[in-house]
């Protein structure tokens, strides 16, 4: 079963949004979860992590983003802040470290300057 990911949208430099996961019980029984992100053209690359009580973030994003869990809704968030238009791309959600069979269709984030 794929991961859904939600939230995304179209918002100005300087907005938020938060992105929302969901999947099934054995999924998020995995012990990191994390937030990916695929700009055309380029390949995907992850925003940040989440293991255990540890979170990782990518340089780009440190003191913007903040990942989130909760293990008792199946759920995976990613807060966005201060978006900046480098910030757009399509954001997936998926284990960490990633599983092939796990990529759905992501959300779209667009930040327009």
């Amino acid at each position: 079963v794929q991961l859904q990911a939600s939230g995304g949208g179209s918002v100005q430099a300087g907005g938020s949004l938060r992105l929302s996961c969901e999947g099934s019980r054995t999924t998020f029984s995995s012990l990191g979860m994390g937030w990916y992100r695929q700009v055309p053209g380029k390949d995907r690359e992850r925003v940040a992590f989440i293991r255990g009580g540890t979170t990782n973030y990518a340089d780009s994003v440190k003191g913007r983003f903040t990942i989130s869990r909760d293990n008792d809704k199946n759920s995976l968030y990613l807060e966005m802040h201060d978006l900046k238009p480098e910030d757009t791309g399509i954001y997936y959600c998926n284990r960490f470290p990633p599983s092939n069979v796990l990529w759905g269709q992501g959300t779209q984030v667009t930040v327009s300057s």
